[in-house]
């Protein structure tokens, strides 16, 4: 967890940034030519290609699978088809020790003092779910290199937001903070998802930020 770990206290939410957390928003919520935009956006904000990669990645977690694989069809397409980026070769069957521990890990950052409790209610849903979330979504996924655990958390933030999942999007403003993003740069985030999503759930996640900017 060599990036997930990096603090954020000077974080600032940069055009990089702000251009990745479009793209979240748009590839959770948006039509393909959404997507298409939204690279071009990051292209023209200088974000980095491994960021960009990355998102997309984490995607399927979050969007799910068709939505993951458009936009990665999209990204590939601006790449002209090279080989860019990490996608390959990040682990395999016998790294399920290492994705245990560093998804306990990184989960444990995300959610702070709710982190037993969090175990608790879902391992009650279902074992397996348990398990999945803290293997495949905090270990092989989240705690992945070449994007911080800060710009994921607020790239999950955007595609809650998009997706219409308060439930979700309440723990992962936390998250954000959890992990040591700063308030004015989630803030930033919420209010460059304008144009991007659909206004009625932009105004109930701005008024949902309010409630946990104001928690302690």
């Amino acid at each position: 967890m060599t990036d997930s770990a990096a603090p954020f206290a000077n974080m600032t939410f940069d055009r990089a940034t702000r251009a990745l957390v479009r793209l979240a928003a748009r590839i959770a919520g948006g039509s393909e030519v959404d997507v298409r935009d939204g690279l071009r956006e990051t292209a023209g904000a200088g974000t980095p290609e491994v960021w960009v990669e990355e998102l997309i990645l984490q995607s399927y977690l979050f969007c799910g699978f068709p939505r993951a694989l458009n936009a990665a069809r999209e990204w590939r397409r601006q790449l002209q088809g090279t080989g860019t980026g990490r996608g390959a070769g990040e682990g395999g069957r016998d790294d399920y020790d290492r994705f245990q521990v560093e998804g306990e890990a990184t989960c444990a950052l995300v959610y702070g003092r709710f982190y037993s409790k969090l175990r608790q209610n879902i391992v009650a849903l279902h074992p397996e779910l348990d398990t999945w979330m803290i293997v495949e979504g905090y270990g092989k996924v989240l705690s992945r290199p070449g994007l911080d655990l800060g710009r994921r958390e607020l790239c999950i933030v955007a595609a809650c937001v998009a997706s219409g999942q308060d439930r979700q999007l309440h723990s992962h403003l936390h998250g954000s903070r959890n992990v040591g993003v700063p308030d004015d740069v989630i803030g930033a985030a919420l209010d460059a998802l304008e144009g991007t999503v659909n206004p009625v759930l932009l105004e109930r996640a701005v008024a949902l930020w309010v409630k946990v900017e104001g928690q302690v």
